[in-house]
């Protein structure tokens, strides 16, 4: 097959570009290629999807899948006024975050949806799943519902992880940030997780591409309760101190944040917000997708996170000095 990727550069897209490749096609990848250049093998054009002329480079050609990452409609809609004439099958990665309802544990693709952005760019990412709705509705508007598949991802982790969420706990257990081996947690433990690994991920989209199927589709990792991630992430690492367990409200109050960012314990949801990391995804299941164990995932995510390619500073997490602090506060009050 003749494959295009749209953004094949950075994370989940030089996954794709990889996979594709490694299952034997003809693999092009349009990007700025700020992130570098397309794994090996693969053809790279160069453009900034911003520029009225970004895909005259491939427009005139025919293809037999196009794979879409992008986030802001302008591009989407862009690309599908240039590239559906000439292309078989189309596949856009969307997001889970398009639900109204992010509450609701098991939510299905029937549910409804945020209000689509009536904008060629996102501005913030406060609009992200409304930009994702808009996207989705161009893909689908105009290629129909037999020639695209809209796949609607969850929380991705793995190696290159930049985000910190996957490989955060293997990391922490690996390395306590005070003598005692003690690690602050939140007691939440029977919220829902679920993380796909990216590499699950790329396999699967290349396989729909090759399939044509169509449709829209949930995609995540297995459900595991908060409580057994990390006993996982305790016995990659091998860890054997204690857990010091905290309630939502005492880490709010403390200025600790939910899943992700400075301050952040990771995968941690709000109350509000449980449905985001528990969405029903047996479509993608019968659909095909396979799934790695957990262990492996988190083990390769927190390798990469301590290795010589990953960015000094990742998006969440506790410092060892905010652990401490945090830990000491709470042996302040008990006393």
């Amino acid at each position: 097959m003749r494959i295009l990727v749209l953004g094949g550069t950075a994370w989940l897209g030089s996954h794709i570009v990889e996979a594709a490749v490694q299952a034997g096609h003809d693999v092009t990848a349009l990007a700025r290629g700020e992130s570098g250049g397309p794994p090996e093998g693969a053809r790279f054009v160069r453009a900034d999807r911003d520029d009225p002329g970004a895909l005259d480079g491939v427009a005139g050609e025919r293809w037999d899948a196009v794979l879409d990452l992008s986030r802001q409609p302008g591009q989407v809609r862009r690309a599908v006024d240039a590239l559906a004439a000439p292309t078989g099958h189309w596949v856009f990665v969307s997001t889970a975050s398009v639900y109204a309802d992010s509450t609701t544990r098991g939510t299905d693709e029937s549910a409804e949806l945020l209000p689509a952005l009536d904008a060629d760019v996102m501005e913030t990412m406060e609009s992200y799943g409304s930009a994702k709705v808009a996207c989705e509705r161009f893909v689908l508007d105009g290629l129909g519902p037999d020639r695209a598949l809209v796949a609607r991802p969850s929380l991705i982790g793995g190696p290159g992880d930049r985000s910190g969420r996957s490989g955060y706990w293997v990391s922490r257990f690996t390395r306590p940030s005070n003598p005692e081996g003690r690690v602050l947690v939140p007691d939440v433990p029977d919220q829902p997780v679920q993380v796909l690994d990216v590499r699950d991920l790329a396999d699967w989209l290349v396989r729909c591409a090759e399939a044509r199927t169509a449709g829209v589709a949930n995609v995540a990792g297995p459900t595991h309760r908060f409580a057994d991630h990390l006993d996982t992430a305790r016995a990659v690492a091998g860890f054997t101190g204690s857990l010091e367990a905290v309630d939502e409200e005492w880490l709010t109050a403390h200025r600790v944040q939910p899943w992700a960012g400075p301050r952040s314990l990771p995968l941690w949801l709000p109350r509000e917000a449980v449905g985001l990391n528990a969405h029903d995804t047996s479509r993608a299941v019968d659909l095909g997708l396979r799934t790695r164990p957990l262990a492996d995932t988190l083990r390769d995510a927190a390798g990469w996170q301590q290795g010589a390619d990953a960015p000094l500073s990742l998006g969440a997490g506790l410092s060892d000095a905010e652990e401490r602090e945090l830990l000491a506060t709470r042996d302040a009050e008990r006393r």
